[in-house]
C-alpha cells in the first residue's frame, strides 16, 4: 500500500452516516409495483433522483451490470437489519422478487439484464438491444443470487429459489459460450456465439482479455464450495490460466478498454481468496494478495488533486482516470477479504480509508452519492456539481455507484470496528 493512503474518521460525518444517506437516496429512486415488488425508476439519475433519459442507462432497470437490482436488493436487506429498519428489509426483498418474478429469468438459466422503462421490453445490454450480452456479467447476477440467499437465510423461501437457479446459469454459460485461447469472449450473441465488436460497432480490443470473465470462474468456485455443483476441475484449469497470464485485468466496465483496471484487480483478489478456500492451495492466496491486490497500489491517490477530495480513492484506469465509486467499494471489499484471510492490518486500513473517502462525496438533501469523482475534468464540467471545472459528477446509478459501499461499510462496522 502506498505511503499516505490513509484518512482519519470524520466524527461529524461517519461511514455509518454515509451509508444511511446512500440508502435513503436509493429508496427515493425506487417505485412499488404489483404484488409488493419494487423496481428502480431509472439506472441513471440526477441529485434529485430524476431519470436522465439522455444517457444509455437512463431508461433501463433490472439486474444487469449498471442497474444492479439484485445486488441493491440484498444490500438494502443487509442495511435494514443492521440499522433495525424493517421497511428497508421489505423493499430489498421486493427488489429481489422483481428479479425472480418479472420475466428476467429464463427456465434454461439465461438472464436478461435489463427492462426498458419507456417500452416495458426486456433487453440484453446497456444499449437497450438484444444483439449482444456479456456472459461474465450474467454470471455476476448468478453470484448475486447466492449472496442474496446468504443474506436472506434458509428460513426465507426465496433462498432456495435463488440457490436452485444459479447453477442453471453456470450450466448455460459453460454449455454455450466457447473459450478461445483459454478465455471467455467479452461479448456474445444471445446464442453464445462470440461478438467481437464494441457496443459502438468497432473492433473489440479486449475481446479475449476482459476481466468480466472472472465472474464465470467465481461462480464455478462458489457453486462448488456450496455443494450446488462440481466445477472443481474446470475451475482450477481457468485459475491456472489466469496465473499463467500474470492476471487478466482488462476492463470489466462495458464501455472502457484498458488492459488494466482497478476493479478487475479487486475481483481477481476476491476470486482467488475464495478459490484458496476451495483448493487449500496457499499459492492461490499468494496470487490474490501479492499480485492482484498489490497491483492496486498504483491506482491509489494519496493527495487531493485540483482541489478535489481524492485522498483515499482509487482512480479507475489510465485512459479513464475518474474515481468511480462502485469500483472503490469493490476495492474496499477486496481489502476486507485480504485482511480476513491474512490478518495484515494494512489491508483493513485500506478498506476503511476508501470508505471514509467515499463519504466525502454526497450532495443535496436526499443523500445522493456521486457516481464518480472527476478530478481532472475527464467527463466535462457540464456534468459536474455546480458546473465546477473539477469535481463530483452530478449523476449516479442509484443501486450501484450510490449504494455499493454500504456492503463493505456494514461488514466493517459489524465485524472489525473497535
Amino acid at each position: 500500500m502506498r505511503s499516505g493512503f490513509y484518512l482519519p474518521e470524520d466524527p461529524d460525518y461517519t461511514i455509518l452516516d454515509s451509508a444511511r444517506d446512500s440508502v435513503r437516496f436509493a429508496h427515493l429512486c425506487l417505485q412499488p409495483t404489483e404484488h409488493a415488488r419494487w423496481r428502480a425508476t431509472s439506472s441513471f439519475v440526477d441529485v434529485l433522483g430524476r431519470p436522465m433519459l439522455w444517457h444509455d442507462f437512463g431508461k433501463l432497470e433490472g439486474p444487469g451490470w449498471a442497474a444492479n437490482a439484485l445486488g441493491g436488493g440484498y444490500q438494502l436487506v443487509q442495511f435494514g437489519r443492521f440499522d433495525h429498519c424493517h421497511i428497508l428489509e421489505h423493499v430489498g426483498r421486493g427488489l429481489i422478487d422483481h428479479v425472480l418474478e418479472d420475466g428476467f429469468l429464463s427456465p434454461d438459466g439465461f438472464i436478461a439484464g435489463y427492462r426498458d422503462t419507456t417500452t416495458g421490453s426486456l433487453c440484453l445490454n446497456y444499449k437497450a438491444n438484444a444483439e449482444w450480452f456479456c456472459p461474465g456479467s450474467m454470471a455476476r447476477i448468478a453470484l448475486q443470487m447466492l449472496w442474496a440467499a446468504d443474506t436472506l437465510g434458509d428460513a426465507d423461501a426465496r433462498s432456495a429459489r435463488l440457490r436452485s437457479y444459479a447453477p442453471r446459469t453456470a450450466e448455460w454459460i459453460l454449455r454455450n459460450i466457447p473459450r478461445t485461447d483459454g478465455w471467455f469472449p467479452r461479448r456474445c450473441r444471445p446464442s453464445g456465439e462470440p461478438y467481437p465488436r464494441t457496443p459502438e460497432g468497432g473492433d473489440e480490443p479486449l475481446h479475449l482479455a476482459s476481466g468480466d470473465g472472472l465472474y464465470i470462474v467465481w461462480l464455478m468456485v462458489e457453486l462448488t464450495l456450496r455443494g450446488l455443483a462440481d466445477h472443481r476441475g474446470p475451475a482450477r484449469g481457468l485459475l491456472d490460466e489466469i496465473m499463467a497470464r500474470g492476471g487478466i485485468y482488462g476492463s470489466i466496465n462495458h464501455d472502457t478498454y484498458d488492459v488494466e483496471e482497478n476493479v478487475a484487480r479487486a475481483e481477481t483478489c476476491r476470486l482467488f481468496l475464495r478459490a484458496s478456500e476451495l483448493y487449500g492451495d496457499p499459492a492461490l492466496q499468494a496470487f490474490a494478495i501479492d499480485s492482484a491486490l498489490a497491483g492496486m497500489d498504483r491506482f491509489q491517490m494519496t493527495e487531493d488533486r485540483n482541489g478535489v477530495a481524492t485522498t483515499g480513492l482509487l482512480y479507475m484506469e489510465d485512459s479513464w482516470d475518474t474515481a468511480y465509486l462502485w469500483e472503490n467499494a469493490e476495492a474496499a471489499l477486496a481489502y476486507l477479504d485480504a485482511y480476513e484471510a491474512a490478518g495484515d492490518r494494512a489491508h483493513l486500513c485500506g478498506a476503511v480509508t476508501i470508505l471514509r473517502a467515499i463519504a466525502k462525496h454526497h450532495h443535496g438533501e436526499s443523500g445522493f452519492l456521486t457516481e464518480g469523482v472527476d478530478w481532472n475534468n475527464h467527463v466535462g464540467r457540464e456534468h459536474h456539481i455546480d458546473g465546477a471545472e473539477f469535481g463530483d459528477i452530478r449523476y449516479t446509478e442509484p443501486l450501484l455507484n450510490n449504494l455499493h459501499h454500504v456492503e463493505p461499510a456494514i461488514r466493517f462496522l459489524s465485524k472489525h470496528a473497535l
